[in-house]
């Protein structure tokens, strides 16, 4: 089986964007749901941190990662853990991946919360889009269900 490897790089401003993002929220201040997630290197076992959108629908949680197979889902699917901050606040978490059928009502709803940030990344999906569109684009959307761990 070959893994869609769909990845959008951040531009400069981006990086910028989200070193901004991921001070504030460290600090205590999330924007738009903004949590800092950090998740263990699957190379290097050092831990690795990035601003991330936590979605919850109907009291489920959920990670998806609006420009693919980025570094930190392939490091959450090695390590199945890792942590989500706001300021002093630190929960250990554990994530299960959506296979592609589960993922359409999840991404319309990350869509609907934030698709004026994100909606560059989908190339033409938006929370409009039917399912078959949304199932389409699911395998280079990767999707992660999360629940409370105890971490270690």
């Amino acid at each position: 089986m070959t893994e869609n490897v769909r990845y959008l790089e951040p531009a400069r401003s981006t990086v910028a964007f989200n070193a901004v993002v991921a001070r504030l929220t460290r600090l205590g201040i999330s924007l738009w749901g903004s949590r800092v997630l950090s998740v263990r290197g699957r190379k290097t076992g050092e831990w690795r941190s990035v601003p991330v959108n936590l979605l919850v629908i109907d009291g489920v949680r959920y990670l998806v990662a609006a420009r693919g197979h980025t570094q930190w889902v392939r490091n959450l699917r090695s390590a199945g853990e890792g942590t989500l901050r706001v300021g002093r606040r630190v929960e250990w978490f554990e994530a299960v991946e959506l296979g592609d059928d589960d993922k359409p009502p999840v991404v319309r709803a990350y869509l609907e919360r934030w698709g004026w940030e994100v909606g560059a990344f989908f190339d033409g999906i938006d929370a409009r889009s039917s399912d078959d569109d949304l199932l389409a684009a699911a395998p280079g959307v990767p999707v992660f269900r999360i629940s409370s761990g105890r971490g270690g």
